[in-house]
């Protein structure tokens, strides 16, 4: 393994990274979504970590200081797959267990399918597969995923989240966790419009009509989803199994929202460890 690392680069940006546990250790990738940062991962990590497991939880594209390019086009998924990959040259981890939320799980599936070779298990919490969320659109997805279509306007999202009068009473009602912190992540108008790329270029294919199918998992997966979450709705969740191809556990948490990490972080680190095939300490032992 290699050092300690505080910060990693890849096209010519430069990304801070929470890097934690023993450096012998396992190492999971952990990506955030959206609107968080590594942060968001704090409570799951000491889990990981007493067990042994080291973490390495980067700020992604976006959201880290010296990683917010302008174009949409750097937002494409073919680059935040990179961005995943260059953090685990940069640890010296050769093969890596993936563990993401939101829009860190939508890159945690894209890296799961595009280099199996490199990750060995795959855990994601709240996002389902793509291919099943697409699919899920004439199921009742398409009215969950409203805001997707307003976030493609351009320079208006920015100034309208921008807007603790707007963006505080959207926060309350997604019960986004800390909503403090966000407020301070949107108030930057540059970082308001690198997070939002994010969807502007996940949709370009769409709209160019370039689209291709999603890939299939074959990695060991486990995919970990709240039935009372109001983005993301039931019926991709149970397809989300069909797009696997290998070992695949398929978990509700009948009393979680969307925000499972922040939610449910002792379970989720359970299940995380069931999958590398370790077990998790008992709550009351962590420091």
């Amino acid at each position: 393994m290699g050092e300690r690392l505080e910060t990693y680069g890849h096209d010519g940006l430069t990304f801070d990274v929470r890097d934690s546990g023993p450096e012998g250790g396992a190492v999971v990738i952990a990506l955030h979504g959206f609107p968080q940062t590594s942060a968001s991962w704090g409570p799951v990590t000491q889990h990981l970590t007493a067990a042994g497991v080291r973490v390495l939880a980067p700020d992604q594209r976006g959201y880290s200081r010296g990683a917010r390019p302008y174009a949409v086009s750097a937002y494409a998924l073919r680059s935040l797959v990179g961005d995943v990959l260059a953090l685990a040259d940069a640890a010296g981890a050769e093969r890596f267990d993936l563990l993401g939320h939101d829009w860190g799980g939508a890159v945690a599936w894209a890296v799961a399918a595009a280099h199996p070779d490199r990750v060995r298990t795959l855990t994601v919490a709240s996002t389902p597969h793509p291919r099943a969320l697409v699919a899920a659109m004439l199921h009742g997805q398409a009215l969950r995923s409203w805001y997707i279509g307003a976030f493609q306007l351009p320079v208006l999202p920015e100034l309208l989240l921008g807007s603790p009068r707007v963006a505080g009473p959207l926060l309350a009602r997604m019960r986004t966790p800390d909503p403090a912190a966000v407020l301070a992540l949107l108030a930057d108008r540059s970082t308001a419009r690198a997070l939002l790329n994010w969807y502007r270029a996940a949709w370009r294919p769409l709209l160019g009509r370039t689209a291709t199918p999603f890939p299939r998992v074959r990695v060991p997966t486990t995919y970990v989803w709240g039935a009372l979450d109001p983005a993301l709705g039931r019926w991709a969740a149970e397809h989300t199994g069909l797009c696997v191809e290998a070992d695949y556990r398929f978990v509700v948490l009948e009393d979680a929202g969307h925000w499972i990490p922040d939610e449910r972080p002792a379970e989720l680190a359970r299940l995380v460890l069931e999958r590398l095939g370790g077990s998790a300490p008992d709550p009351g032992d962590l420091p």
